[in-house]
């Protein structure tokens, strides 16, 4: 449940980000706030209580509430430039890269720049161990014999409730659990394409993706994206054009760009999908990390042939280690039912449980509403302290309208292999831009990742970084 007061912390947050409410500017009484708004005192009260604890107001006694002063405002920070190109089906050529740069990127051993990943102060641990001890306590003696391949029911009727809230609306029956976002997306890929088929991808796109299909040997369409999305006209051509049979989408806070599409190019790509029968291939991990307070609506809200195949996992919003994920397989592709779940390995059932119960007793829910006013500031003190650290360098930084990756576009004389390989001698994790796309045009291009809060430590190593590229120019 969404409270009042959390809704209009969000909608003020976003001015004061904006620069619409200027730094040192006098904010209204609660009395004048509560009438304006029409809220109570109470409300009122708590509402700038909470934009106090994010550190956006602060209280002067007998003079009233003020608009915080930050570093530099946000209309300063210049988007990476868009880059555009052909596209042109090819392999991922770089796979034995792609998998050092994973391995690096999850080591526990690095300063966590590289693996997108929250913080575990910003993981419910109470709430998540509370929850698994009582959905022990609670279950029958079926639960500790094999799972349904599918998943249990309790998790796939929690999930599909819990969706209903946000007005997305998907039946439990179509619902398939796995070990999370990637074998979701590695079992539809396989089902769907054959070996040298080619999938249509924005680029710059997540580097785990782009390491899965070369696994997998399918060939990449690419299509350029940029700060605000990517071009429909080019995907519609890709689709008509190119016989691919699938693209790999995701429309909510793309990693690494931090996009939202808006709810027209969503419900376009929908119809694009059946009317070229190319399926769309959803991958929305980041959804429940926007910064509003209301969830954004998937491509797949706007399916009515089933064309669109809805995946995701909580590892991006509750924790990386909590590895359930899900695809839901629309009645277009019930035929696929019988050898999916010969492929489709049983997930974890004392785990299912447990984020069914986090799920119905509303731990869920609060800590999703906890969560997205954290990472909207903690998202913006990294930008603020990367454009600090990287003064005198032309640098460009994207504005995540959910998540918490960044992409830092750099000058193009600086190398991004060689910086990721400068940091790991000095114990930092970053991932560069090259496996974000072919042909090298990303080359000048890191992503960090802002899921930590931002240490004295972390500090330190965007400022050593900061240091080197300097020297490079």
């Amino acid at each position: 449940m969404t409270f009042q007061y959390q809704s209009l912390a969000q909608h003020i947050a976003q001015k004061i980000y904006r620069s619409e409410l200027k730094i040192g500017q006098r904010l209204s009484s609660l009395r004048q706030f509560a009438e304006q708004h029409q809220v109570s005192l109470n409300t009122a009260k708590s509402c700038y209580e909470l934009l106090e604890a994010q550190g956006l107001i602060y209280v002067k006694p007998k003079a009233g509430y003020f608009v915080q002063s930050q570093a530099q405002p946000l209309h300063s920070i210049a988007q990476p430039q868009h880059l555009d190109f052909d596209a042109i089906a090819k392999q991922v050529s770089n796979l034995e890269l792609q998998i050092e740069i994973h391995e690096a990127s999850i080591s526990s051993d690095l300063i966590h720049l590289g693996s997108i990943q929250l913080s575990p102060n910003l993981i419910p641990i109470d709430a998540l161990r509370r929850s698994i001890q009582r959905a022990l306590k609670h279950s029958k003696s079926e639960d500790f014999l094999y799972s349904d391949r599918q998943g249990h029911s309790k998790l796939r009727e929690a999930l599909s409730a819990h969706w209903a809230e946000d007005g997305i609306f998907i039946a439990k029956e179509e619902i398939y659990i796995t070990n999370g976002c990637m074998p979701a997306l590695s079992t539809v890929i396989q089902n769907l394409t054959e070996v040298d088929d080619s999938i249509i991808i924005p680029t710059p796109n997540y580097n785990g993706q782009l390491q899965l299909l070369a696994t997998l040997k399918r060939k990449i369409l690419e299509i350029p994206a940029h700060a605000d999305g990517f071009d429909i006209d080019r995907l519609e051509q890709a689709m008509r054009d190119s016989g691919a049979k699938v693209c790999l989408l995701t429309a909510n806070f793309q990693n690494p760009l931090g996009f939202c599409l808006s709810y027209a190019d969503k419900e376009k790509i929908a119809q694009l999908a059946a009317q070229y029968q190319c399926y769309v291939i959803e991958d929305d991990i980041y959804a429940e990390c926007a910064y509003s307070l209301k969830r954004p609506l998937p491509i797949q809200y706007w399916d009515r042939k089933g064309y669109v195949i809805y995946c995701g996992s909580v590892s991006k919003s509750l924790s990386p280690s909590y590895r359930i994920g899900w695809f839901c397989l629309p009645s277009r592709l019930k035929h696929l039912r019988a050898k999916i779940l010969t492929q489709n390995s049983a997930v974890n059932t004392p785990l299912q449980l447990g984020l069914a119960d986090l799920i119905y007793s509303r731990a869920y829910r609060e800590h999703l509403n906890q969560l997205k006013p954290k990472l909207m500031r903690q998202v913006e003190q990294y930008r603020q302290f990367i454009m600090q650290a990287f003064a005198g360098v032309e640098i460009r930084i994207n504005q995540p309208q959910g998540g918490y990756a960044l992409w830092l576009q750099l000058p193009q004389q600086i190398d991004s292999l060689k910086m990721y390989r400068y940091a790991q001698q000095h114990s930092i994790n970053i991932v560069p831009g090259l496996v974000f796309g072919e042909d090298q045009r990303y080359n000048n291009c890191i992503r960090l990742n802002a899921g930590h809060q931002l240490s004295d430590e972390i500090e330190r190593a965007i400022q050593l970084l900061a240091d080197w590229a300097k020297k490079q120019i």
